[in-house]
């Protein structure tokens, strides 16, 4: 299996300084700062890196699963939301908010309930991401 790379440069300090984030692909890119990290400055953030590689993989992994019960889905729309919040420590990276939206023929509410909560313990980034609190809402469309 491939070992995925990415690189991070920041400049300055923690208020005053700035980032650069860049996938190996050169798909994924952007720029970071103190006010896009814990305020609402413009710019991305590892949050949000967090919440897409858990959509991404949450939704590939649930896709997994409904096939290898004979219901594959036709779409799962995942939508993740990833908390951080100023603690006594410092920030931390508190709670992954999952809703998830699918369209799955054939398949009952208790068989598509089964399949979420297997994908909420199975999927690998789930997995990386242990011991933060993971929600998941999930409804058949």
């Amino acid at each position: 299996m491939p070992t995925r790379t990415a690189t991070a440069t920041w400049e300055g300090g923690l208020k005053g300084g700035k980032g650069s984030f860049k996938g190996e692909s050169g798909a994924i890119s952007a720029s970071y700062s103190f006010g896009s990290r814990f305020e609402n400055g413009s710019g991305s953030n590892p949050e949000e890196l967090l919440a897409a590689a858990e959509a991404a993989c949450f939704s590939m992994a649930l896709a997994v699963g409904l096939e290898q019960a004979g219901t594959p889905p036709t779409k799962i729309d995942t939508k993740a939301a990833c908390t951080v919040e100023k603690q006594a420590a410092g920030f931390t990276i508190t709670t992954m908010k999952l809703t998830v939206r699918a369209s799955v023929p054939g398949v009952d509410k208790a068989a598509f309930q089964k399949a979420v909560q297997a994908t909420r313990v199975g999927c690998p980034v789930s997995k990386a991401l242990t011991g933060l609190k993971l929600d998941v809402e999930a409804e058949l469309v």
